[in-house]
């Protein structure tokens, strides 16, 4: 599994979050929601250090990444983050 970021979305999330180099942001699986990979579920982030990264990737200094007992989720996915201009905010492509 790969997690890949978009340039404006990773700028959204660096202004949003007020990330700085050595920060972390966590997507999970969280109960509740729609998800077109995994029913009555939807994927959750927050700023938080990796404890068992099961995929990562880091821009700039800032690592985004998926703890491994959350990868089930992608079902052998990738996460794509892009960014949707007219509702200004990040979307998930799970491909």
């Amino acid at each position: 599994m790969e997690i890949i970021l978009t340039p404006k979305a990773f700028t959204w999330y660096k202004e949003e979050l007020n990330l700085q180099n050595g920060d972390a942001v966590r997507f999970f699986a969280r109960y509740g929601g729609c998800s077109t990979v995994q029913k009555g579920f939807s994927l959750g982030v927050a700023k938080d250090d990796p404890i068992e990264p099961g995929a990562q990737t880091t821009i700039d200094g800032i690592t985004f990444f998926v703890e491994d007992r959350d990868i089930w989720y992608f079902d052998g996915h990738n996460l794509v983050i892009d960014f949707n201009e007219q509702a200004n905010e990040p979307v998930f492509v799970i491909e």
